[in-house]
């Protein structure tokens, strides 16, 4: 009987590695399939790869294209009109240059190229995650500052920016039958579940308003088995990651160095989150079938973004490849385990 998932892998962190050579690497790691980030994709003269080439170069190794990571690009546009520099290292030094509003419009026609390149093969689901839209002020989760006021009133602004400055990307994605799978995380215009539904009203249910499922931001008081079960029927990709917490250790502190934080990525076996019940999970919210029927194929990705404040990234990711592979590959069940009792 076939496995519901296969172990595929995310790119963002694998950036310094080619599109060959991030492949090769997942396929002696043991994954079926890999989702390069948008930077793998691009050919080094200001626009992509040819989608041709991209294809033969999957092919070739017997790899599956499971989606194109596109938070950073997203992230910046999105974000650029707060006059932010932490998206920089994500932006082309010329670019960065220049004025907020000049960075948005370029990462603007930047995300419609890609998507036009994702459709050409064949990809309908995109994780990636909506910037700051609301502000930093709600992006910290806490009123201080006021929200709201004499003569302003900023989730309302935040509401009206995220459906005016989306609009144009949101459109297109629905023109190609593209998925946009926001996954819900600090710093976003989504930071919990109930973020996530608002922006769907706001944006009188668009289609192509998605979740890309990662349990490893469920941190701050939302458990990931109630993130989940409230966004279920929009989840369209799924990344498998972990995490610690640290109990004694504040969990918002200006603390650049990971390995002295309270939350701590780690390697998918250690951390604190059961990850067979999570895979279970969006069995249950439909993510396999609901991923299958869009894209015609017969298993689901389970991308693998394992990381470590102490373990080098190639060792803990491909780590994390086979532990998927061995664990949370598995035939779905086709009814309940009663029904063959007393038979």
């Amino acid at each position: 009987m076939a496995n519901a998932y296969h172990a595929s892998i995310e790119g963002a962190q694998h950036g310094a590695k080619s599109l060959p050579q991030f492949l090769d690497y997942a396929k002696a790691a043991g994954a079926a399939g890999a989702q390069p980030s948008n930077y793998m994709l691009n050919n080094g003269k200001g626009g992509f790869l040819k989608a041709k080439e991209i294809r033969e170069t999957f092919e070739s190794r017997g790899m599956r294209l499971d989606g194109i990571s596109s938070h950073c690009p997203f992230w910046v546009h999105t974000s650029a009109w707060t006059g932010t520099k932490s998206g920089n290292p994500f932006i082309a030094p010329d670019v960065a240059k220049l004025p907020a509003d000049k960075i948005e419009k370029w990462h603007e026609t930047y995300l419609l190229k890609l998507m036009d390149l994702a459709a050409e093969l064949g990809v309908k689901s995109m994780p990636m995650f909506w910037g700051v839209a609301f502000g930093w002020e709600l992006a910290t989760g806490y009123p201080w500052g006021f929200w709201g006021g004499g003569g302003f009133d900023l989730l309302k602004e935040g509401q009206e920016r995220f459906v005016k400055k989306t609009a144009k990307l949101r459109k297109h994605a629905n023109e190609l039958g593209i998925k946009l799978c926001h996954e819900i995380h600090p710093g976003t215009a989504a930071m919990c579940a109930d973020d996530f539904l608002m922006l769907v009203k706001i944006c009188d249910n668009d289609p192509c308003l998605a979740v890309n499922a990662d349990p490893s931001h469920c941190w701050e008081g939302e458990s990931w088995e109630s993130r989940f079960l409230k966004v279920g029927p929009y989840i369209y990709a799924a990344h498998v990651k972990n995490f610690v917490i640290r109990p004694g250790f504040p969990l918002r502190a200006m603390e650049p160095n990971w390995p002295r934080r309270a939350m701590q990525f780690t390697d998918l076996g250690s951390g604190d989150l059961n990850m067979q019940r999570y895979v279970e999970l969006l069995l249950a919210v439909g993510y396999k079938d609901r991923y299958c029927k869009l894209h015609g194929c017969a298993s689901a990705p389970l991308v693998v973004e394992a990381e470590s404040a102490h373990k080098e990234l190639d060792f803990c990711s491909a780590d994390g490849i086979g532990y998927v592979a061995k664990n949370l590959c598995f035939p779905q069940a086709a009814g309940s385990f009663e029904e063959g009792m007393g038979a």
